[in-house]
């Protein structure tokens, strides 16, 4: 069974600990960072914990993944987004790489800020992978020996201003503003033989209580092993980093056919990018103040359950 492990403020203190039916047992130690907390807490160790267990009611959460690491994304990643975005899984030929912000990343029930210039504010359920050892030259990473380098996984919400996003060409600001990056609440650390479920993860993200995510992560086109291994070839990675793996299809973004976008090449910049946001105008599914954001990812067999995320939207104060 994998572990379910929590960060969390109890007593005007971070601590960390280790979750089991609604009740934390504390892991000893002053952890500031996740890489010192994989480090200092092998999952053999934790599994044989014990201690005064504490109600998970009685805490605050804090996000598993610390603001000290890198929050890596990859775009597009789903079969179906993919399509309904115009775009053919059999055809692509790249992995989409992007960062957010680690200034974003807050706990899984945060509320999600609005900002005031931010029209179209949309929800992206992910699941993020967290690294369990440096990596600072080129490797090959492989489904076989993917438990060397994965400490754990997390539910991400990737929150996205399409306005700022799409028409200015800019992921990292369309995707960076404060709270957009909600982390847990569990890190869920996984062992060898729990390695193979990463593929049959369901993901599920409602609004208001109606689903508008649900796929599993069958449908990932780059997996973590062949991502990971391009990955060590660009940059150095370190232990405790976080990997968002995409979205599946159900998000409030609509992208025109590509038909429409051959046609819309052919237009005045401007033009074009006044009837895109049209056409995004005409979506009621981008999230309004008071809408609530729920994102659960499990397994099949329940072994690995990542938790409940939930954010209600806010409006940003004067």
């Amino acid at each position: 069974m994998a572990l379910h492990v929590l960060h969390y403020l109890h007593d005007g203190r971070a601590q960390w600990g280790v979750v089991a039916n609604g009740a934390i047992t504390p892991i000893h130690g002053e952890f500031k960072s996740t890489a010192e907390f994989i480090e200092a807490n092998p999952v053999e160790r934790l599994a044989v914990l014990d201690g005064s267990p504490i109600p998970e009611s009685d805490v605050q959460w804090l996000s598993p993944v610390t603001a000290n690491q890198q929050f890596i994304c990859q775009g597009a990643n789903y079969r179906q987004h993919m399509i309904d975005s115009g775009m053919d899984p059999d055809v692509k030929k790249f992995n989409m790489i992007f960062t957010k912000a680690t200034s974003c990343i807050v706990p899984a029930d945060s509320p999600l800020v609005k900002p005031r210039e931010v029209q179209f504010l949309d929800y992206e359920i992910e699941l993020g992978l967290v690294l369990k050892r440096d990596v600072t030259s080129r490797e090959t990473v492989t489904d076989e020996n993917l438990h060397e380098y994965i400490a754990g996984a997390v539910i991400v919400n990737d929150y996205s201003a399409r306005d700022i996003q799409i028409p200015q060409m800019q992921f990292y600001k369309g995707k960076s503003y404060r709270t957009f990056g909600p982390v847990g609440p569990y890190l869920c650390l996984l062992e060898k033989h729990d390695i193979p479920k990463l593929k049959e993860l369901v993901l599920t993200l409602t609004v208001n209580g109606t689903v508008r995510q649900n796929d599993t992560t069958a449908g990932l086109v780059y997996g973590p092993a062949e991502t990971l291994t391009e990955l060590s070839g660009v940059h150095d990675l370190r232990i405790g980093d976080l990997l968002a793996t995409g979205t599946p299809s159900g998000c409030a973004l609509s992208i025109p056919s590509p038909e429409k976008q051959r046609a819309a090449a052919q237009l005045p910049e401007a033009e074009k990018w006044r009837l895109f946001l049209k056409m995004q105008a005409d979506r009621p599914q981008y999230l309004k103040v008071g809408d609530v954001v729920e994102a659960h990812i499990v397994s099949h067999d329940r072994s690995i359950n990542l938790g409940v995320q939930h954010n209600v939207v806010v409006e940003e104060a004067a």
